[in-house]
């Protein structure tokens, strides 16, 4: 099967239940009492699928909550296809891309790849508490001072040295 025709890439339920999977692996967490446990599904006509409630501070609240799709009318799908394309390319890829790629417009492309770029700094805001460490095993990128000769070789950096000082600590596209 394609990367691209994984049910959590075409339905915005099977999205939602994957992100599920991931965010809470031990059952839900209540994002603004932090319970675990005590939670119930909110059914009915008025209700979105996935949407909870915390019996202990009484707050709704849904696997989104804190993450930047927080607060996006863009369907849960479109989204995680925008993570794993902006993820997966080995080059920068352009909003306009994602524009094409995704069938929508230039101005959601556009602001789907800034909330998870801004994900992805140090600094970002939209993704909760905690952070994680990025590896790059294909390429080790160093610091070149402005006054090297462009033909002097670097030395090769061993597998122990490679991701120590070299990678700088990202966020997590989830919390």
């Amino acid at each position: 099967m394609h990367t691209f025709n994984a049910p959590h890439f075409t339905d915005d339920n099977k999205a939602r239940e994957y992100l599920e999977k991931l965010r809470w692996p031990n059952g839900p967490v209540c994002p603004h009492c932090g319970v675990v446990e005590g939670h119930y599904a909110l059914n009915g006509q008025a209700h979105r699928p996935g949407l909870l409630k915390c019996a202990t501070c009484r707050e709704q609240f849904s696997v989104t909550v804190g993450t930047v799709f927080e607060s996006s009318k863009i369907g849960l799908s479109k989204w995680m296809l925008a993570v794993h394309l902006l993820c997966s390319s080995k080059k920068r890829i352009s909003s306009h891309q994602i524009h094409r790629m995704l069938g929508v417009t230039y101005k959601t492309a556009w602001f789907m790849t800034h909330r998870i770029r801004h994900a992805m700094t140090t600094e970002g805001g939209l993704v909760g508490n905690g952070g994680g460490i990025v590896a790059a095993p294909q390429l080790a990128r160093v610091a070149i001072p402005a006054n090297a000769s462009k033909t002097r070789s670097l030395p090769w950096l061993n597998a122990a040295d490679r991701f120590a000082p070299l990678i700088s600590p990202a966020r997590t596209l989830l919390a």
